[in-house]
């Protein structure tokens, strides 16, 4: 054998010696690489080693109520009637509801409100208004502000869909009485009174009227 084929033979096994060590690094992972992307990775069946959870509370609901309490599954089986229903919007409405209703029986301007009172929370407003009126009392009055206000109760009646939402309100508003010669005789003009109020707003879940009415007005 010549010296040219000899030395041949050497280099090619040299280069098949260099091309198994290169092979061998570039397949060892080593410090950070980017994963392989998901259409390169087998189908390794479904993971048995962790469990995945989906969903979890609501925190519509959990933030104004205890989880797992009756009136949180009360909350959830009217969203479930009526998925579009939102108990934090509610309670929005509520407070600006509280607010109306207050002042438009205090102003004794009951036709504003009637359309969002039952029939004998309208009839004892009506009462109240015209024994004012019989006296020749008039009240000046001024809403500050709602200073607190807490769902405190949701109840649901699973053969009619009506629901029923219990709410505490802290307002705080100035409230004076003038007799007929235009004289101050209760109240004051100035001075800042919180006054405390649980109502009840009621409505049929997934019926077309969006009202709730005022069914109970507990002090």
């Amino acid at each position: 054998m010549n010296s040219p084929l000899i030395q041949l033979l050497v280099l090619a096994g040299i280069a098949v010696f260099l091309i198994l060590r290169l092979k061998n690094v570039l397949g060892t992972r080593d410090g950070f690489e980017a994963p392989p992307s998901k259409a390169s990775l087998p189908d390794r069946g479904p993971a048995r080693d962790f469990e995945v959870i989906e969903g979890g509370p609501d925190l519509d609901i959990t933030d104004h109520v205890e989880e797992n309490s009756p009136a949180a599954h009360a909350l959830a089986e009217m969203k479930r009637i009526e998925p579009s229903f939102n108990v934090t919007e509610f309670l929005g409405g509520a407070r600006g509801a509280y607010e109306m209703i207050v002042m438009g029986y205090e102003n004794g301007e009951l036709d504003n409100i009637q359309p969002f009172l039952a029939e004998d929370i309208y009839e004892s407003f009506v009462d109240g208004v015209a024994a004012r009126e019989d006296q020749n009392l008039t009240i000046e009055a001024n809403f500050i502000g709602v200073r607190e206000m807490k769902l405190v109760d949701a109840t649901l009646d699973p053969e009619t869909n009506e629901a029923e939402l219990t709410i505490r309100f802290t307002g705080e508003l100035t409230s004076a009485v003038r007799n007929s010669e235009g004289e101050i005789i209760e109240g004051s003009l100035t001075e800042v009174k919180r006054q405390k109020d649980t109502w009840t707003f009621s409505r049929d879940m997934g019926s077309d009227d969006p009202n709730w009415l005022l069914v109970s007005t507990d002090g």
